[in-house]
């Protein structure tokens, strides 16, 4: 079954209620004051009859109006219409809120899944390079804590103890290929090497040892 978005809709004579309270608050209506009769209401907010007559319910039961038969809707409190007003746009705030999150969510889930997608596609290709052309280099960068730094590669017997051949060093804008055993490492150069799959873990392990 195809899933449809979930619309969320408050009442139209809730919305009703909490914009005649808002009126109240803003001093539209005094308290004392008679308002439209539900008639009246009606045809203003362009809803049934019915729908009037609720919104205004709302408004009795929370004592902000009293209606009587006959005389129509009168304020009755000012305090009581801010509180509702409040508590409707706290309502609306966090509804809001929700709906924010539900689609950063949404957003988030089809991110991962073109990442995903996209590394997926990636590794494959990677290893059908590899496969079919196994001298792709590895990587890795001399950093501080590497205790070789300015020595050379031959000294430290690099291919001895991690099988690995180097092939580029990368410092700063200046590529060197085929560096030799006389090349030293430096802070930051990016080293090429290559070697089978476990050569990388020996490279790691060997430039920077616990």
């Amino acid at each position: 079954m195809e899933n449809k978005k979930l619309q969320v809709k408050q009442p139209k004579y809730q919305k009703i209620a909490a914009d005649l309270a808002s009126k109240i608050v803003e001093k539209k209506y005094l308290v004392g004051e008679r308002i439209y009769a539900r008639s009246s209401l009606a045809s203003q907010y362009g809803v049934s009859a019915e729908t009037a007559r609720r919104a205004i319910a709302v408004l009795q039961d929370l004592e902000i109006v009293e209606a009587t038969k006959g005389s129509g809707v009168m304020i009755k409190s000012y305090e009581k219409a801010a509180q509702f007003v409040h508590q409707f746009l706290e309502v609306q705030s966090i509804h809001q809120v929700q709906l924010e999150m539900l689609e950063s969510i949404k957003r988030q889930r089809v991110e991962l899944e073109v990442l995903q997608e996209v590394t997926d596609r990636l590794v494959s290709r990677t290893e059908r390079f590899r496969s079919v052309n196994p001298f792709v280099p590895f990587q890795i960068e001399i950093l501080e804590n590497c205790p070789y730094i300015s020595q050379n590669i031959g000294t430290i017997n690099f291919w001895q103890n991690t099988m690995g051949t180097v092939v580029g060093i990368r410092r700063g804008e200046e590529l060197i290929l085929s560096p030799g055993p006389y090349a030293t490492l430096q802070y930051m150069d990016i080293i090429y090497f290559i070697g089978n799959d476990e050569c990388i873990e020996r490279v790691q392990k060997f430039l920077y040892p616990v």
